[in-house]
């Protein structure tokens, strides 16, 4: 264990290596996949948030605020705020829940539905170009690893 990455990544430890910490390497690679797609997405008169909440809705519409909150990693206050902004622009409508009428539930529209299918063109090229060369294995892997990180977060 000699030279042990883990050592590398730990903020804690004298060997410390910001290349080596797992988090600056997420945020470097989500903040240069961000700044390659922001510009083709403002194209089409969206953002790489109302992307996100576009994401979430377009698996499951709709669906309770907090979860989409949750899933598309955007803070309640600010999605709030995103909401009344896709709203007015006719991406979503807000509806009350079927099963609990004090929750808020987002859902697309149809104009919602047509902007994520042009945002998902849009971005589909970017995707298979960052993971040219990956087999379906070091995919699968992948996957895995960031999902366990994710997991011992909590």
């Amino acid at each position: 264990m000699a030279d042990d990455p883990r050592k590398r990544g730990d903020p804690g430890s004298p060997d410390f290596e910001v290349e080596a910490y797992p988090f600056f390497l997420l945020n470097r690679t989500v903040g240069r996949y961000n700044a390659a797609i922001d510009s083709e997405l403002r194209g089409i008169g969206i953002d790489i948030p109302t992307w996100r909440v576009l994401m979430v809705l377009g698996e499951q519409s709709p669906r309770p605020t907090a979860e989409v909150s949750r899933a598309a990693v955007i803070n309640i206050s600010t999605l709030s705020r995103l909401a009344e902004r896709m709203k007015k622009a006719g991406l979503i409508t807000t509806v009350p829940s079927r099963d609990d009428r004090r929750v808020t539930d987002l859902a697309l529209t149809r104009l919602g539905e047509s902007k994520l299918s042009e945002a998902r063109g849009l971005t589909a090229p970017f995707y298979e170009k960052v993971i040219r060369g990956f087999s379906k294995r070091d995919f699968t892997n992948l996957l895995k690893l960031l999902n366990r990180l994710y997991d011992n977060l909590d």
